[in-house]
């Protein structure tokens, strides 16, 4: 057997809260949960609800057992019969949940090993959880990290204090990621779950190109321009629509930049395969369309703002312009403007034939009936 010393262990509770960055009562809590699970271990079933109490004046440790009062007992780990249950509490009743008291003293050898994992595995989410937490803010924010790991579905990057991960769905299509490399990653949340906090990164969502051109356009934070919307095919199309607030301000001149700097850098990040529309926000929701659809020219919008779809009339040869490749184009034009699109072509309008067609083709009618008369 292992003498446990509670003291020492209360004694360590601070050291472990000042190396960890931990509040001591979050340490105080991991080791009750170990001191539960290593004397379940000794002593108990696994499906046994216990709980340990540290008392940190006079250096003991309890445990309680909850065990619900029955009239037959089935299983003695978590249920007790009446006249037990009425030792442990003298006016204990049928469907009470009662807590028998057990001093705690020593532990085997099996049951240390499994309180010193225990301790460790929560020492370690109770770290995460303190770390993350400083992350709770950086939310919606772009972060320099170090790519750490490639896996089949997910990318490990490390930011300094804390590690997160780009699932697949937030990568940028067709994007590499060597070990090792500097990379941009957007910080979109904080995933809580059996496994503990995770941190989910992404390069490949509208706010990522979003916040990009923030840094690149200066123009934006002074309020002179702004993006009304974003879609986005991470690896493919980006289009963004902007306005701008002040008069005499181009706004796609603004977010391209002199020789097309500004939207260049944003690419130099996002990569040169991924093509950037910026177009201009119209208020009148036709014209708003037909940009949207560019590059393709657009003859006539016709709008069902009940049913927030638009018929979408182009000239044959622009037809699959405005449609894309894979219907690319005319999906990002509609996810931006909030309508749902059909393209269609417009109607060709029938010319009359030229009059000397016309009478050479009854001529040719009457020689035909001539020489069918003739046989007869």
């Amino acid at each position: 057997m292992e003498e446990i010393n509670v003291k020492q262990l209360i004694l360590a509770v601070h050291t472990i809260a000042e190396e960890k960055n931990l509040p001591e009562e979050t340490v105080l809590a991991v080791i009750e949960q170990a001191i539960a699970a290593a004397w379940r271990r000794d002593n108990g079933e696994r499906d046994q609800e216990v709980r340990c109490e540290l008392n940190i004046n006079d250096g003991t440790a309890s445990v309680y057992v909850a065990r619900e009062v029955v009239d037959e007992v089935g299983s003695k780990a978590v249920e007790i019969g009446l006249k037990d249950a009425k030792k442990v509490k003298k006016n204990a009743v049928v469907g009470d949940v009662i807590e028998e008291k057990f001093e705690v003293t020593t532990f085997g050898r099996v049951a240390a090993q499994t309180a010193k994992q225990v301790v460790l595995q929560r020492l370690r989410e109770a770290e995460r959880e303190v770390v993350l937490a400083e992350y709770e803010d950086k939310i919606g924010t772009v972060v320099n990290g170090i790519v750490q790991r490639v896996e089949p579905r997910v990318i490990r990057v490390d930011l300094g204090k804390a590690s997160g991960i780009i699932p697949q769905g937030e990568q940028i299509q067709g994007e590499y990621y060597n070990v090792g490399s500097r990379i941009k990653v957007y910080i979109k949340d904080i995933e809580r779950d059996n496994r503990g906090p995770q941190l989910i990164l992404s390069r490949g969502n509208e706010q990522f190109v979003e916040y990009l051109f923030h840094q690149e356009v200066p123009e934006i934070e002074t309020g002179a321009v702004e993006i009304k919307a974003i879609a986005r095919e991470a690896g493919r199309r980006t289009k963004l629509a902007v306005a701008s607030t002040a008069p005499g301000v181009d706004p796609i001149g603004t977010f391209v930049g002199g020789h097309g700097t500004r939207v260049q850098a944003v690419m130099n990040e996002i990569g040169d395969q991924e093509k950037i529309d910026i177009i201009a926000f119209d208020e009148n929701h036709e014209q708003f369309i037909k940009n949207a659809l560019s590059p393709a020219e657009v003859a006539k919008v016709v709008i069902d703002e009940k049913a927030k779809r638009a018929t979408v009339f182009v000239n044959e040869d622009q037809q699959s312009i405005a449609i894309g490749r894979a219907g690319q184009n005319v999906r990002l034009a509609s996810r931006l403007t909030g309508y749902e699109l059909d393209i269609e072509q417009v109607a060709v309008v029938a010319t009359a034939k030229p009059a000397s067609t016309a009478h050479h083709k009854n001529i040719e009618d009457s020689l035909l009936d001539a020489v069918e008369k003739s046989a007869e």
